[in-house]
């Protein structure tokens, strides 16, 4: 007996099939947006002393 497969999951196996780069290609756009490396102490320390404490009322003119 066959099992099922929904139509959404037979047309990602029909993509795969005809682009077997796509994958790495999804994997190489996370690693260049998201995967980064943890900031060091001294970084950290830097972004801590440059940041410009917000007003109260951001919307002031004042």
């Amino acid at each position: 007996m066959a099992r099922y497969q929904s139509e959404f999951t037979q047309f990602l196996n029909e993509l795969k099939s005809k682009k077997p780069h796509l994958e790495a290609d999804q994997q190489a756009g996370r690693a260049l947006l998201w995967d980064k490396e943890p900031l060091t102490p001294e970084d950290q320390r830097r972004a801590k002393a440059a940041k410009v404490k917000q007003r109260a009322y951001v919307y002031s003119n004042d």
